[in-house]
C-alpha cells in the first residue's frame, strides 16, 4: 500500500475520532483535518490517478458536508 493511502486511512480514523468528541471540542482538530484533506487528496491523485482522487473528494465532501456548506454560504455573504 502506498504512503498516500496509509495517510488517507489514518486521516479517516482521525476524522472518526474527532466526530466522537463533544461539539465544542471538535473545532480545532476538525479544522486541521479540513485543511489537510485537499493536500492528501492531491497526493492520492498524483500517485494513483484522477479517479481515486475523485473518490477521495466524494468521501471528503460526505464527511464534511455541513462545515463546507457553512463556509460556502459565508463566502457568498449569506447567513
Amino acid at each position: 500500500m502506498s504512503p498516500a493511502l496509509i495517510a488517507a486511512a489514518l486521516w479517516v480514523l482521525a476524522a472518526t475520532a474527532v466526530a466522537f468528541l463533544p461539539m465544542r471540542r471538535q473545532f480545532a482538530p476538525g479544522l486541521v483535518l479540513l485543511v489537510a484533506a485537499p493536500a492528501l487528496i492531491g497526493w492520492i491523485g498524483v500517485l494513483h490517478g484522477w479517479l481515486w482522487a475523485g473518490i477521495g473528494v466524494v468521501g471528503f465532501v460526505s464527511m464534511f458536508r455541513r462545515p463546507l456548506w457553512y463556509l460556502a454560504r459565508r463566502s457568498l455573504g449569506r447567513t
